[in-house]
Protein backbone atom coordinates (compact mmCIF):
# COMPACT_ATOMS: atom_id res chain seq x y z
CA UNK A 1 0.00 0.00 0.00
CA UNK A 2 1.36 3.55 -1.21
CA UNK A 3 0.17 6.68 0.48
CA UNK A 4 -0.23 10.50 -1.08
CA UNK A 5 -1.78 13.15 0.79
CA UNK A 6 -2.13 16.02 -1.33
CA UNK A 7 -2.31 19.88 0.66
CA UNK A 8 -4.14 22.50 -1.37
CA UNK A 9 -3.37 25.42 0.60
CA UNK A 10 -6.03 28.04 1.27
CA UNK A 11 -8.41 26.59 -0.73
CA UNK A 12 -11.28 26.34 1.21
CA UNK A 13 -13.49 29.65 1.77
CA UNK A 14 -16.24 31.49 2.28
CA UNK A 15 -19.82 31.61 -0.20
CA UNK A 16 -19.45 34.34 -2.48
CA UNK A 17 -22.55 36.81 -2.82
CA UNK A 18 -21.08 38.26 -6.16
CA UNK A 19 -21.07 34.65 -7.46
CA UNK A 20 -24.45 33.29 -6.60
CA UNK A 21 -23.42 31.88 -2.80
CA UNK A 22 -20.39 29.99 -4.02
CA UNK A 23 -17.28 29.26 -2.71
CA UNK A 24 -14.50 28.68 -5.24
CA UNK A 25 -14.14 24.99 -4.89
CA UNK A 26 -17.42 24.85 -5.36
CA UNK A 27 -17.37 27.78 -8.68
CA UNK A 28 -14.08 25.51 -10.10
CA UNK A 29 -14.97 23.13 -12.73
CA UNK A 30 -12.83 19.85 -10.37
CA UNK A 31 -14.52 16.49 -12.35
CA UNK A 32 -11.62 14.45 -10.86
CA UNK A 33 -11.90 15.52 -7.03
CA UNK A 34 -15.55 15.09 -8.02
CA UNK A 35 -15.12 12.15 -8.90
CA UNK A 36 -12.91 11.18 -5.90
CA UNK A 37 -15.85 12.52 -3.28
CA UNK A 38 -18.23 9.83 -5.14
CA UNK A 39 -15.15 7.33 -4.83
CA UNK A 40 -14.07 7.65 -0.93
CA UNK A 41 -15.20 9.19 2.21
CA UNK A 42 -15.78 13.11 3.41
CA UNK A 43 -15.29 14.27 6.72
CA UNK A 44 -14.17 17.56 8.54
CA UNK A 45 -11.11 18.02 10.35
CA UNK A 46 -9.29 20.92 12.67
CA UNK A 47 -6.04 21.19 11.77
CA UNK A 48 -5.53 24.15 14.07
CA UNK A 49 -5.89 23.78 17.86
CA UNK A 50 -7.78 26.63 19.22
CA UNK A 51 -6.27 29.42 20.70
CA UNK A 52 -3.36 28.84 18.12
CA UNK A 53 -2.62 31.26 15.12
CA UNK A 54 -4.01 29.45 11.50
CA UNK A 55 -1.27 29.40 9.66
CA UNK A 56 -0.03 26.96 7.42
CA UNK A 57 2.94 25.94 9.75
CA UNK A 58 0.34 24.87 12.70
CA UNK A 59 -2.18 23.64 10.50
CA UNK A 60 0.37 21.83 8.49
CA UNK A 61 2.34 20.10 11.43
CA UNK A 62 -1.37 18.92 12.51
CA UNK A 63 -1.78 17.56 8.84
CA UNK A 64 1.83 15.34 9.13
CA UNK A 65 1.03 14.02 12.40
CA UNK A 66 2.86 16.59 15.18
CA UNK A 67 0.87 18.49 17.61
CA UNK A 68 1.67 22.32 17.45
CA UNK A 69 0.66 22.40 21.07
CA UNK A 70 3.92 20.31 21.33
CA UNK A 71 6.08 21.22 18.53
CA UNK A 72 5.53 24.74 17.46
CA UNK A 73 7.53 27.67 18.68
CA UNK A 74 7.37 29.63 15.55
CA UNK A 75 7.26 29.48 11.73
CA UNK A 76 10.58 31.63 11.40
CA UNK A 77 13.04 29.21 13.05
CA UNK A 78 11.47 26.08 10.69
CA UNK A 79 11.79 28.08 7.50
CA UNK A 80 15.24 28.93 8.91
CA UNK A 81 15.75 25.20 8.81
CA UNK A 82 15.06 24.79 5.45
CA UNK A 83 17.14 27.42 4.03
CA UNK A 84 19.98 26.35 6.56
CA UNK A 85 20.57 29.28 8.42
CA UNK A 86 21.96 28.09 12.22
CA UNK A 87 20.16 29.53 15.09
CA UNK A 88 22.09 29.10 18.53
CA UNK A 89 21.30 29.95 21.88
CA UNK A 90 20.69 33.53 22.22
CA UNK A 91 19.60 34.04 18.36
CA UNK A 92 16.00 34.58 17.06
CA UNK A 93 15.00 34.63 13.36
CA UNK A 94 12.21 36.48 11.78
CA UNK A 95 10.33 36.52 8.96
CA UNK A 96 11.54 39.30 6.34
CA UNK A 97 9.22 40.47 4.11
CA UNK A 98 9.64 42.93 1.40
CA UNK A 99 6.96 44.81 1.47
CA UNK A 100 5.36 48.05 -0.21
CA UNK A 101 3.58 51.24 1.47
CA UNK A 102 1.57 53.26 -0.14
CA UNK A 103 0.18 56.44 1.61
CA UNK A 104 0.85 54.97 5.36
CA UNK A 105 -1.26 51.54 4.07
CA UNK A 106 0.27 47.95 2.99
CA UNK A 107 0.25 48.03 -0.41
CA UNK A 108 1.35 44.81 -1.39
CA UNK A 109 2.77 42.36 1.21
CA UNK A 110 4.45 40.95 -1.52
CA UNK A 111 6.06 43.96 -3.77
CA UNK A 112 3.71 42.47 -6.27
CA UNK A 113 5.65 38.76 -5.82
CA UNK A 114 9.36 40.77 -6.69
CA UNK A 115 11.46 37.82 -7.92
CA UNK A 116 14.06 36.51 -6.49
CA UNK A 117 16.91 37.71 -8.42
CA UNK A 118 15.92 41.49 -7.89
CA UNK A 119 15.22 40.79 -3.96
CA UNK A 120 18.52 38.84 -3.58
CA UNK A 121 20.06 42.30 -4.79
CA UNK A 122 17.51 44.16 -2.08
CA UNK A 123 18.65 41.44 1.16
CA UNK A 124 22.18 42.74 -0.36
CA UNK A 125 22.04 45.76 0.36
CA UNK A 126 20.14 45.63 3.24
CA UNK A 127 23.17 43.38 5.02
CA UNK A 128 25.46 46.32 3.68
CA UNK A 129 23.66 48.94 5.38
CA UNK A 130 22.16 47.32 8.79
CA UNK A 131 23.74 43.93 9.18
CA UNK A 132 26.24 43.54 11.69
CA UNK A 133 27.44 41.06 14.26
CA UNK A 134 23.89 41.21 15.60
CA UNK A 135 21.93 41.71 12.85
CA UNK A 136 21.79 39.60 9.34
CA UNK A 137 19.73 38.95 6.56
CA UNK A 138 19.51 35.88 4.57
CA UNK A 139 17.91 35.49 0.94
CA UNK A 140 15.16 33.62 0.37
CA UNK A 141 12.55 33.09 -2.38
CA UNK A 142 10.90 36.27 -4.19
CA UNK A 143 9.01 38.33 -0.82
CA UNK A 144 10.09 35.76 1.79
CA UNK A 145 13.46 36.49 3.59
CA UNK A 146 14.47 35.82 7.33
CA UNK A 147 16.24 38.18 9.39
CA UNK A 148 18.77 36.87 12.67
CA UNK A 149 19.02 39.20 15.59
CA UNK A 150 20.96 38.50 18.92
CA UNK A 151 18.74 39.08 21.52
CA UNK A 152 16.03 37.30 22.61
CA UNK A 153 13.82 40.01 24.15
CA UNK A 154 12.60 40.90 20.49
CA UNK A 155 10.63 37.50 20.61
CA UNK A 156 8.58 39.32 23.06
CA UNK A 157 6.86 41.61 20.73
CA UNK A 158 3.30 41.46 18.82
CA UNK A 159 3.44 41.06 15.38
CA UNK A 160 1.30 41.32 12.62
CA UNK A 161 1.97 39.23 9.73
CA UNK A 162 1.62 41.70 6.35
CA UNK A 163 -0.72 39.19 4.77
CA UNK A 164 -3.38 39.95 7.44
CA UNK A 165 -3.25 43.85 6.56
CA UNK A 166 -4.29 44.24 3.17
CA UNK A 167 -4.67 48.16 2.10
CA UNK A 168 -5.25 49.23 5.73
CA UNK A 169 -2.93 51.70 8.23
CA UNK A 170 0.24 50.32 9.09
CA UNK A 171 0.71 52.62 12.05
CA UNK A 172 -1.68 50.25 14.95
CA UNK A 173 0.10 46.84 13.70
CA UNK A 174 3.82 47.72 13.64
CA UNK A 175 5.46 45.40 15.87
CA UNK A 176 4.83 46.93 19.68
CA UNK A 177 5.12 45.55 23.13
CA UNK A 178 8.61 44.27 25.39
CA UNK A 179 11.34 44.49 22.92
CA UNK A 180 9.33 46.13 19.79
CA UNK A 181 11.37 49.04 19.54
CA UNK A 182 14.46 47.30 18.01
CA UNK A 183 12.40 45.98 15.27
CA UNK A 184 10.49 48.65 14.28
CA UNK A 185 14.10 50.91 14.07
CA UNK A 186 15.01 48.25 11.92
CA UNK A 187 12.21 48.57 9.53
CA UNK A 188 11.82 51.79 9.47
CA UNK A 189 15.84 51.95 8.56
CA UNK A 190 15.27 49.66 6.24
CA UNK A 191 12.95 52.52 3.64
CA UNK A 192 16.00 54.41 3.37
CA UNK A 193 18.43 51.93 1.82
CA UNK A 194 15.50 50.54 -0.15
CA UNK A 195 14.01 53.68 -1.55
CA UNK A 196 16.63 55.00 -4.30
CA UNK A 197 17.74 51.08 -4.77
CA UNK A 198 18.63 50.73 -8.46
CA UNK A 199 16.36 47.70 -8.42
CA UNK A 200 13.35 50.07 -7.40
CA UNK A 201 14.10 52.47 -9.59
CA UNK A 202 14.15 49.64 -12.33
CA UNK A 203 10.64 48.68 -10.90
CA UNK A 204 8.84 52.28 -10.76
CA UNK A 205 9.97 52.67 -14.58
CA UNK A 206 8.62 49.78 -15.68
CA UNK A 207 5.25 50.73 -14.31
CA UNK A 208 6.28 47.41 -11.05
CA UNK A 209 5.72 48.25 -7.53
CA UNK A 210 8.73 48.45 -5.25
CA UNK A 211 9.41 47.34 -2.26
CA UNK A 212 9.85 50.02 0.26
CA UNK A 213 10.50 48.74 3.02
CA UNK A 214 11.21 45.20 5.46
CA UNK A 215 8.72 43.77 7.58
CA UNK A 216 9.27 41.57 10.75
CA UNK A 217 7.23 38.97 11.81
CA UNK A 218 6.72 35.29 13.06
CA UNK A 219 9.69 35.64 15.31
CA UNK A 220 11.19 32.30 17.37
CA UNK A 221 14.18 30.99 18.47
CA UNK A 222 16.06 27.85 18.07
CA UNK A 223 14.22 24.65 16.21
CA UNK A 224 12.90 22.21 18.59
CA UNK A 225 13.38 19.08 18.36
CA UNK A 226 10.93 16.42 16.52
CA UNK A 227 10.94 12.57 16.28
CA UNK A 228 11.17 11.14 12.72
CA UNK A 229 8.34 10.41 11.04
CA UNK A 230 9.78 6.78 10.36
CA UNK A 231 10.69 6.92 14.04
CA UNK A 232 7.12 7.30 14.70
CA UNK A 233 4.79 6.38 11.87
CA UNK A 234 7.34 3.71 10.44
CA UNK A 235 6.91 4.80 6.95
CA UNK A 236 9.37 6.41 4.32
CA UNK A 237 8.49 10.03 3.58
CA UNK A 238 9.10 12.06 0.61
CA UNK A 239 7.61 16.02 0.15
CA UNK A 240 7.31 18.31 -2.48
CA UNK A 241 6.53 22.13 -1.89
CA UNK A 242 7.55 25.67 -2.99
CA UNK A 243 7.37 27.18 0.26
CA UNK A 244 10.34 26.84 2.94
CA UNK A 245 8.05 26.07 5.48
CA UNK A 246 7.03 22.76 4.62
CA UNK A 247 10.34 22.02 3.23
CA UNK A 248 12.00 23.18 6.84
CA UNK A 249 8.89 20.39 8.59
CA UNK A 250 10.25 17.74 6.27
CA UNK A 251 14.07 18.15 7.14
CA UNK A 252 13.19 18.61 10.89
CA UNK A 253 11.18 15.14 10.90
CA UNK A 254 13.30 13.09 8.70
CA UNK A 255 11.32 13.32 5.41
CA UNK A 256 12.91 13.62 2.05
CA UNK A 257 12.43 16.69 0.25
CA UNK A 258 11.90 16.59 -3.44
CA UNK A 259 13.58 19.35 -5.58
CA UNK A 260 11.61 19.40 -8.46
CA UNK A 261 12.05 21.93 -11.73
CA UNK A 262 9.34 23.90 -12.10
CA UNK A 263 7.62 23.64 -8.87
CA UNK A 264 6.71 27.17 -7.47
CA UNK A 265 4.36 29.12 -5.06
CA UNK A 266 1.94 30.58 -8.00
CA UNK A 267 -0.17 30.25 -11.13
CA UNK A 268 3.65 29.49 -12.57
CA UNK A 269 3.93 26.34 -10.89
CA UNK A 270 4.43 23.27 -13.25
CA UNK A 271 1.67 21.38 -11.77
CA UNK A 272 2.13 18.47 -13.88
CA UNK A 273 6.02 17.94 -13.36
CA UNK A 274 4.84 18.57 -9.11
CA UNK A 275 2.45 15.40 -10.34
CA UNK A 276 5.36 13.24 -11.73
CA UNK A 277 7.95 13.86 -9.85
CA UNK A 278 5.65 12.72 -6.89
CA UNK A 279 4.58 9.73 -7.95
CA UNK A 280 7.44 8.69 -9.38
CA UNK A 281 9.25 9.02 -5.56
CA UNK A 282 6.40 7.08 -4.98
CA UNK A 283 8.73 4.36 -5.89
CA UNK A 284 11.09 4.24 -3.07
CA UNK A 285 8.84 5.66 -0.68
CA UNK A 286 5.62 4.78 1.37
CA UNK A 287 3.74 8.15 1.34
CA UNK A 288 4.33 11.04 -0.51
CA UNK A 289 3.37 14.74 0.28
CA UNK A 290 2.11 17.35 -2.28
CA UNK A 291 2.01 20.93 -1.08
CA UNK A 292 0.27 23.04 -3.74
CA UNK A 293 0.80 26.81 -2.88
CA UNK A 294 -1.14 28.91 -6.05
CA UNK A 295 -4.54 28.53 -4.04
CA UNK A 296 -3.32 30.31 -0.94
CA UNK A 297 -1.54 32.94 -2.96
CA UNK A 298 -4.40 33.40 -5.13
CA UNK A 299 -6.94 33.92 -2.03
CA UNK A 300 -4.51 36.38 -0.49
CA UNK A 301 -4.52 38.60 -3.81
CA UNK A 302 -8.31 39.09 -3.18
CA UNK A 303 -8.62 37.36 -6.65
CA UNK A 304 -11.61 35.05 -7.30
CA UNK A 305 -10.21 33.72 -10.78
CA UNK A 306 -7.19 33.39 -9.73
CA UNK A 307 -8.21 31.27 -6.84
CA UNK A 308 -10.25 28.91 -8.91
CA UNK A 309 -7.97 29.26 -11.77
CA UNK A 310 -5.90 27.60 -9.10
CA UNK A 311 -8.05 25.15 -7.80
CA UNK A 312 -8.90 23.44 -11.70
CA UNK A 313 -4.92 23.90 -12.35
CA UNK A 314 -4.93 21.27 -9.65
CA UNK A 315 -7.43 18.70 -10.90
CA UNK A 316 -6.31 18.70 -14.02
CA UNK A 317 -2.58 18.56 -13.81
CA UNK A 318 -2.28 16.92 -10.36
CA UNK A 319 -5.44 14.63 -8.87
CA UNK A 320 -6.32 13.31 -12.41
CA UNK A 321 -2.57 12.15 -12.65
CA UNK A 322 -2.94 10.43 -8.37
CA UNK A 323 -6.62 9.02 -9.38
CA UNK A 324 -5.45 7.39 -12.60
CA UNK A 325 -2.30 5.76 -10.58
CA UNK A 326 -1.58 2.14 -11.53
CA UNK A 327 1.90 0.91 -10.70
CA UNK A 328 0.06 -0.39 -7.32
CA UNK A 329 -2.99 0.70 -4.51
CA UNK A 330 -2.91 3.78 -3.50
CA UNK A 331 -4.57 5.69 -0.68
CA UNK A 332 -5.18 9.49 -1.24
CA UNK A 333 -5.90 12.25 1.09
CA UNK A 334 -6.87 15.57 -0.45
CA UNK A 335 -7.29 18.48 2.31
CA UNK A 336 -6.55 22.27 2.62
CA UNK A 337 -4.45 23.30 5.13
CA UNK A 338 -6.63 26.16 6.00
CA UNK A 339 -9.65 28.40 4.71
CA UNK A 340 -8.22 31.43 3.18
CA UNK A 341 -11.47 33.60 2.93
CA UNK A 342 -11.48 35.45 -0.87
CA UNK A 343 -13.26 38.55 1.12
CA UNK A 344 -10.48 38.96 3.96
CA UNK A 345 -7.60 37.87 2.06
CA UNK A 346 -6.03 36.44 5.21
CA UNK A 347 -6.27 33.23 7.06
Amino acid sequence: MKYCVLIIDGAAGLPLPERGGKTCLELAHTPNLDALTKEGTLGLIRTVPVGMEPSSACACMSILGYDPKVYYQGRAAIEAKSMGIPVDEGEVVFRCNLVAIRDGKMWSYSSSYISTDEAKQLVEALNESLGNDQIHFYPGVSYRHICKLKGVKTLLAICTPPHDIPNKPIAEFLPHGPGSERLRELMARSEVVLRDHPVNVARRSHGDIPATMIWLFWGSGPVPDMPAFRQIYGLDVAVTSAVDILRGLARMTGMEVLDIPGVKDGLGNDFAAQAVGALAALREHDLVVIHVEATDEAAHTGSIDAKVAAIQKVDKEVISRLHSWQEGELRLLVMPDHPTPIKTQTH
